[in-house]
């Protein structure tokens, strides 16, 4: 008999998307005029596309296993999560699951707004089976975890956010189901939450419980999912190891070096129009030696004469930020920068600073308000540094900088070029 809790094969699901016909030019009169005929006379003008989401998706996952499921935004995650939990239900394919399925997609999910958290507790319960004795053994422990007990018997619409997220993860997690489904709600609660909910989901899947997670972070997926999937566009390559995974994720997304979609330039004020790796002798490239010199070059634009600077943080591949720098030593509030033009920014890393790894770098936009992100390519340039001592080539030099800790460095040469 197999020890598989979930099984899918040839998963798909297809949506129908309705566009309206598009005019050049629509006065308001013409607006008002068209949703009138509409309703006297059920016309319509729209026209439909088919959209798959997931197409032929197959994979298994044991019992107890901890899974993390990646992908960038619109990649299907949500979809194929709603499909588990038997929110969705599939255009064709088979899903065969083996026990009870608690899951937590969206801030309130299986919460009755107008319940207090009390009896919101009883009632999830009730929808996954639990009889009232089993809650009531658990109903302590749920309520201390969540935090929210001076909260308890208020209606749940009046809570924040956060203590909705709360409430709803400590409910899910300490139910008992044989699956855990975990969207990237846990997004919303601070910084201490998240840590005791990935402690919770680790004790759940060292329990002999499934626990299939979904998130953008990496360091999270990382510590908690030995194992991982990744959707791409719908489609997936299976269960792997979850490092071999965030590789694969980081080289796809980067797309070696990054250009930005076209039509940013059109709609932002001052946008990031590309970004790519140099060596020092002026070539693109995504690998370089531990003991070269290199280059990340941004191509950038300033339409509405604000004041802007540039900056770059340097990740690992496990999504840990370990370096920053920003253009200020000569212009900390980007005064030189606010003519409508466009610009070429150059920073430059000097050799043995960092250790033969993969690593990605995230250029952003800063304004002259610490506070304010203006624009940012969020998946970062891909870069691999070759140690040439693994390659057993040549010896490699003294590291001059250990990063142990997100370090700062604002001395970094930057240099500025308006095209």
């Amino acid at each position: 008999m197999s020890d598989s809790i979930i099984k899918v094969k040839e998963l798909g699901k297809r949506y129908v998307i309705s566009h309206e016909g598009k005019e050049s030019y629509t006065a308001l009169r013409d607006v008002i005029g068209r949703k009138a005929k509409k309703i006297l006379k059920r016309q319509t003008s729209l026209t439909k596309e088919e959209f798959w989401a997931l197409k032929d998706i197959n994979f298994e996952i044991k019992q107890g296993e901890a899974v993390g499921i990646i992908g960038r935004n619109g990649a299907g995650k949500s979809t194929l999560l709603k499909i588990l939990s038997r929110i969705t239900e599939p255009t064709h394919g088979h899903i065969e699951i083996n026990g009870r399925v608690a899951s937590l997609l969206e801030v309130g999910t299986g919460f009755h707004p107008e319940l207090t958290g009390r009896e919101n507790i009883f009632l999830n319960g009730a929808i996954l089976g639990m009889s009232r004795g089993e809650i009531r053994r658990k109903f302590d422990e749920i309520v201390n975890f969540s935090g929210v007990d001076k909260f308890l018997d208020t209606p749940v619409k009046r809570y924040s956010s956060g203590m909705y997220v709360r409430l709803a993860f400590a409910v899910a997690a300490h139910l008992e189901p044989e699956i855990l489904v975990i969207d990237e709600v846990l997004a919303v609660g601070d910084a201490e939450f998240q840590k005791k909910c990935l402690g919770k989901m680790d004790e759940v899947s060292k329990s002999g419980r499934t626990v299939l997670f979904v998130s953008h972070n990496m360091t999270a997926v990382q510590t908690l999912c030995p194992l991982s999937l990744m959707l791409i566009n719908g489609t997936t390559t299976g269960i792997k190891n979850t490092n071999e995974v965030i590789s694969l994720y980081y080289s796809i997304s980067t797309n070696k070096n990054t250009d930005i979609d076209s039509l940013s330039k059109s709609n932002k004020k001052a946008g990031i129009i590309s970004a790519r790796i140099l060596n020092d002798e002026g070539k693109e490239v995504n690998k370089i030696y531990t003991y070269n010199d290199f280059y990340l070059e941004i191509r950038w634009f300033n339409k509405s004469c604000e004041k802007v600077n540039v900056a770059i943080e340097l990740h690992n591949y496990s999504g840990r930020a370990i370096m920053f720098s920003a253009d200020v030593n000569e212009d900390w509030y980007g005064i030189k920068k606010k003519k409508d033009k466009e610009y070429i920014s150059r920073v430059k890393i000097l050799g043995n600073w960092l250790r033969g790894d993969e690593y990605f770098i995230r250029p952003c936009l800063l304004s002259s308000d610490p506070d304010e992100l203006i624009d940012v390519i969020i998946d970062g340039v891909h870069l691999s540094i070759i140690d040439p001592a693994d390659e057993k080539t040549i010896a490699r030099g003294n590291f001059k900088h250990k990063f142990d800790a997100f370090t700062h460095f604002t001395s970094l040469e930057w240099v500025n070029t308006e095209v």
